[in-house]
């Protein structure tokens, strides 16, 4: 284990995937959700196809014994993605990252509802106090403020929020998966699966992008394989309770991009409610590090 250098994969996972949507954000006004999915899922498969070429992983690491269940994981997890795409549309980048932590706190009530995994007072009580949190950012945004700006609003924050339900519930499917599947084939099959599925919305509206967009959307999906292969990596060198905690670097980042590309200014109500889901997302993480900790001792205790 390299701590350090998981720790630094971590950072620069999070670092790609919110330049990414800052991409997707950047062409949102013209470009539809479901085509973004698109590019985003399309490009970056050549990208993972590569790394597990080089890491001679192409035929051990497409094995599939579940292939319903990625099936399922890419349903749930592209309707997440073009939800949360969306949103851009709508609200400052800031404010979407921030609504988006949601997920790992619904995926702690999911887990306990599809996977019968035990919930005690101390996680439910953290998962409360980040759900306040998610209603403090999102009240301003559901006041319904006169006129269409508002409605928009108040529209794209319900988007994102529904966007980070189907994320908690992909999770899930993810913890039944892992059992079974190796990472890359869940990297793969999730790229595959949502970018034919996006192909369903091609009716309804698809654009034709100029030189500049394209270039945008194509360096989106580009850099989501990037992310994804640092991210994995990230979890190859480094305890996952070790490396979680920094996903929440993804605000700092966030707040920079949204404030010297976008000209988004953050709102107290935004940083106040962000800070509340960031404080118990690590106690959640922290609580699942003791947890395993104890859990390691008592298997110890037991070995003869």
């Amino acid at each position: 284990m390299r701590p350090l250098r998981g720790i630094a994969f971590k950072l620069a996972s999070v670092l790609v995937f919110i330049v990414m949507a800052s991409l997707i954000k950047a062409t949102a006004d013209h470009v539809p959700a479901g085509q973004a999915v698109f590019f985003r899922s399309f490009f970056a498969m050549p990208v993972i196809l590569v790394w597990l070429a080089l890491r001679r992983e192409l035929g051990t690491g497409l094995k599939t014994a579940n292939p319903m269940g990625h099936l399922w994981r890419g349903v749930v997890g592209t309707l997440a993605m073009g939800l949360g795409f969306a949103g851009l549309g709508y609200l400052p980048l800031p404010e979407v990252t921030a609504i988006g932590y949601a997920a790992p706190l619904l995926t702690v009530i999911f887990a306990a509802m599809f996977l019968g995994e035990e919930v005690r007072a101390f996680r439910i009580s953290a998962v409360a106090l980040g759900m306040t949190g998610v209603l403090i950012v999102l009240a301003p945004r559901l006041s319904l403020a006169p006129g269409a700006a508002g409605i928009a609003e108040a529209f794209g924050a319900m988007l994102v929020l529904g966007g980070a339900v189907f994320a908690a519930l992909a999770q899930v499917f993810v913890r039944k998966l892992v059992q079974t599947e190796a990472t890359p084939a869940i990297v793969f099959y999730f790229s595959l699966t949502a970018t034919l599925l996006s192909l369903v919305t091609l009716p309804f509206g698809w654009v034709w992008p100029d030189p500049w967009e394209a270039g945008l959307l194509v360096l989106a999906g580009l850099l989501g394989g990037v992310g994804q292969i640092l991210l994995t990596s990230s979890y190859r060198e480094a305890d996952a309770s070790l490396v979680a905690p920094f996903d929440y670097a993804s605000m700092l980042f966030a707040l920079g991009i949204g404030y010297f590309i976008f000209a988004e200014v953050p709102t107290l109500p935004m940083l106040g409610g962000a800070a509340l889901i960031v404080t118990a997302g690590i106690l959640i993480i922290w609580r699942e590090r003791q947890l395993g900790l104890e859990r390691a001792r008592q298997r110890k205790a037991m070995t003869p």
